[in-house]
């Protein structure tokens, strides 16, 4: 009896010392980590080893890059929290069981080469049910869950049914109460229906996956990048006001020549639009000469006829005043001939 209750101890004993084996034995190893990631022990850094049972963490801003040893890769994005829960080895490529818990974050999943049902994710909304494939899917404080297909197909099943989704970019939002959306194409605006920009990084650009498992993605959800968004208001602030207002100082410009506009009324004066020929001052010397150059002032030596004669006083009128002086210089002109000839009979009668 007491050597099979030694039996016994001896057996309790090497279970005990075989657990911790057991459960440190690693299942993947991390690839790719950025800013803060920790584990079960600590900080994970590039090559450790991630265990089953080891609960993952990242930083707001940490991402952690893991490679399973069937070839599955898991991406943890920032701000997550995910738990290796199962992991039972088949052989050296291949698992039985692969069993995830994410309890809140963003994450990636590539299936390896193993069955597509060893595979299972669990989420506080449902369960997704993994059919050799790619997809995103995020895990909100309140455990509300969105997938989103990127490759191959996959099923989420929660308390009010399950939803397949079978198209690339397929998505489906469920509620932890039930609540579930029908698969449809994914577009920015699921961020709005999560309420979080920063849901889904991956596809929105917001983080930068690495290798293979970053060319996988897309969906038209880039223009989406809450990161992007936050950046718009400086621009404005950076683009120059005053290049708004160039144009009205192109309409300015024109302003400027108009001090010469009034020179316009000065050349449009009917007065200096007047040919030179009715200025006085260009008249007088031209109507004056033929008073000069007639051949009919030899009688001007009779000196009482000349104030008499109404052509002689309208000449000297004509020089002080403008055109109406020259006309009736010329009527005295004709008036003086006239006179002339009246004198030369009064002469002749009297010497008769």
């Amino acid at each position: 009896m007491w050597g099979r209750r030694s039996l016994l101890q001896a057996l309790c004993i090497v279970v005990a010392i075989a657990q911790p084996a057991l459960a440190a034995e690693p299942v993947g190893q991390a690839v790719v980590i950025k800013t803060e990631v920790t584990g079960q022990s600590g900080p994970i850094e590039v090559d450790s080893s991630v265990h089953r049972n080891e609960r993952i963490k990242t930083s707001p801003s940490g991402l952690g890059q893991f490679l399973f040893r069937d070839g599955t890769k898991l991406a943890v994005g920032w701000g997550s929290s995910v738990v290796i829960d199962k992991y039972v080895f088949d052989d050296s490529q291949s698992v039985k069981k692969l069993t995830i818990r994410a309890a809140k974050g963003t994450f990636r999943w590539v299936s390896g080469s193993s069955n597509s049902s060893a595979y299972q994710i669990l989420t506080p909304a449902g369960t997704i049910g993994v059919r050799g494939t790619a997809f995103d899917f995020y895990v909100g404080p309140d455990g509300t869950t969105a997938v989103v297909l990127l490759n191959g197909a996959a099923r989420f099943c929660g308390p009010g049914g399950c939803r397949q989704l079978q198209q690339r970019c397929d998505c489906v939002v469920a509620k932890p109460n039930g609540n579930m959306s029908a698969a449809r194409r994914v577009d920015p605006s699921i961020l709005d229906t999560l309420g979080n920009p920063r849901a889904l990084p991956f596809l929105s650009g917001n983080q930068r996956l690495s290798g293979g498992i970053g060319m996988i993605g897309g969906c038209n959800m880039a223009s989406a990048a809450p990161e992007r968004k936050d950046r718009k208001p400086p621009p404005p602030a950076i683009a120059p006001v005053p290049q708004r207002q160039d144009p009205p100082q192109r309409r300015a410009e024109p302003q400027k020549e108009r001090p010469n506009k009034p020179d316009m009324p000065h050349h449009a004066n009917p007065h200096h639009d007047r040919p030179h020929h009715d200025r006085p001052d260009h008249d007088k010397p031209d109507h004056d000469r033929p008073h000069h150059d007639r051949p009919d002032r030899p009688d001007k030596h009779d000196g009482h006829d000349d104030h008499d004669r109404p052509g002689h006083h309208d000449q000297h009128h004509g020089n002080d005043q403008d055109h109406q002086g020259h006309d009736r210089d010329h009527d005295g002109d004709r008036d003086h001939d006239r006179d002339r000839h009246h004198n030369r009979g009064g002469s002749f009668n009297h010497n008769r």
